[in-house]
């Protein structure tokens, strides 16, 4: 799933794109993705796009005060085509497009575009076309964004004790906590951090809580500093490359050589050093988790 820093290199690599450009039209191709109906895709037609933002996980492209809100869900992506085909596209079960936003460019002879596109079975994507992002359900519950001015050392203490007795892991992946951070950075910032993925969230001392926020700002800022300047393309494979737990179960930690342990869920799993997060201590690979003793 993209998370902040995968959704802010597509902002900056959109936002140079589109930016001053004129929405020729949208195509949509796969219904159930499109979650609003006032105002109608036909609005977009013929606006000049002013900005691209993001709200936590959430795109926001910005069309003459028509605003696009996409949340690219576990299996979305979006894609920057040179050239598209001059005749909309149309439905279809085995292309994983879900929409098209074509751009007209008196100065091309072609029309480039953007595909939105979702892969698998399982359909989470979702667009939203609104005059004020806030309208979005999704957007209006956000939490504060954790590479904000605002997101203060203080400020995550405050989250952590309202939070209680919760897992850490649960707190920080929950977007009206805290906005943008899913299950593949929750495990970089608690690797980081050397933090079990259980701990309690109030139950940190000030030590802890300082290396936390640490791991939070550097974790984050890091991997969109690495993000700066690619293309949407380049953005999943430069993520794999550099996660240092996630999804490497069974490998090394590049900190200490210890084996990476995994923890399974329902429909989730995560990945964690027990060298340098558990006292060595694996943790049970059961739902409802808790260190063996």
């Amino acid at each position: 799933m993209p998370e902040l820093p995968e959704v802010e290199a597509l902002v900056q690599d959109l936002r140079g794109r589109l930016v001053g450009r004129a929405i020729s039209r949208v195509d949509l191709t796969a219904f159930s993705a499109l979650k609003t109906f006032d105002p109608p895709l036909n609005a977009l037609h013929g606006t000049l796009v002013d900005e691209v933002t993001r709200h936590g996980k959430f795109l926001d492209v910005d069309a003459s005060g028509v605003h696009v809100v996409i949340h690219l869900a576990r299996a979305g992506w979006i894609r920057w085509r040179d050239e598209v085909p001059a005749l909309p596209a149309r439905p279809n079960p085995k292309n994983p497009l879900a929409a098209r936003i074509v751009i007209d460019d008196p100065d091309l002879d072609v029309q480039p575009g953007l595909d939105i596109t979702e892969a698998g079975t399982k359909k989470g994507l979702a667009i939203y076309v609104v005059r004020d992002p806030q309208e979005v359900p999704g957007v209006a519950r956000l939490g504060p964004d954790p590479l904000s001015d605002d997101f203060t050392r203080e400020a995550l203490a405050e989250i952590l004790e309202r939070e209680g007795r919760k897992q850490i892991k649960g707190v920080m992946r929950m977007q009206s906590i805290i906005a943008g951070i899913g299950n593949a950075y929750s495990d970089e910032i608690l690797h980081a951090a050397r933090m079990s993925p259980f701990k309690p969230a109030n139950s940190l001392d000030e030590t802890e809580l300082q290396t936390l926020y640490d791991a939070v700002r550097g974790t984050l800022g890091d991997a969109v500093r690495r993000s700066a300047g690619l293309a949407a393309s380049q953005l999943k494979g430069e993520k794999k490359t550099n996660l240092a737990v996630h999804g490497r179960t069974g490998e090394k930690c590049p900190v200490c050589g210890d084996v990476v342990r995994e923890v399974s869920f329902a429909d989730s799993s995560l990945q964690y050093c027990p060298t340098c997060q558990t006292g060595g201590k694996p943790l049970a690979d059961r739902r409802m988790s808790r260190l063996l003793k």
